[in-house]
């Protein structure tokens, strides 16, 4: 029953907008990443609907909501603002297992207010984690799991304060300093 369901009604995609497909790949073309270990950046097409895309998914309307780049052995191109913060519809960002060579997470991100998933786990981040990140307050999950990562207590207070849709943090290997009286 269910099956028929499905196939009597198929889900239904948006095709892609123009802006969104622009903004893809001028964030493609911005990253330097390892074509041959790469499976979804090299797949973008510019013939072809980025909705389609691997690691994109859509809304009906075309709006970009989801970016799953995990493990596209990205090593650089998300220093420097990039279109990466102009897609404002984005719910869902997942750079984790990348080797972005211990790069500060672009303070841009407060961009995304539409962020509900974010995972930056073993991106290869590195230095203060940004305190831009609790303007996202449609956060849900946040997963920063990564050595090279710091967060004084009281940012940690400040962040998960402003926060107040998360139900998943994730902190394991980052560097957390106490002050006296924390």
């Amino acid at each position: 029953m269910l099956v028929e369901l499905f196939l009597i009604n198929p889900p239904v995609y948006g095709h892609c907008l123009g802006d969104q497909k622009a903004l893809l790949l001028k964030l493609k073309n911005g990253l330097t990443f390892d074509s041959s270990l790469s499976t979804k950046l090299v797949r973008w097409d510019q013939n072809t609907d980025c909705c389609q895309w691997p690691a994109v998914s859509c809304d009906q309307k075309g709006h970009v909501l989801v970016l799953e780049l995990d493990n596209e052995a990205i090593f650089s191109g998300l220093e420097n603002p990039t279109s990466l913060f102009d897609l404002q519809y984005l719910e869902k960002l997942n750079l984790a297992y990348n080797y972005l060579n211990s790069v500060q997470i672009p303070t841009e991100v407060y961009k995304l207010t539409n962020l509900a998933y974010l995972n930056l786990s073993y991106a290869g981040f590195g230095g203060q984690i940004p305190m831009e990140l609790s303007r996202l307050t449609k956060l849900t999950f946040l997963d920063v799991y990564n050595v090279a990562l710091k967060l004084e207590s009281g940012d940690l207070k400040t962040l998960v304060g402003n926060l107040p849709n998360l139900r998943e943090l994730h902190l394991d290997e980052v560097n957390i300093s106490l002050k006296a009286g924390d």
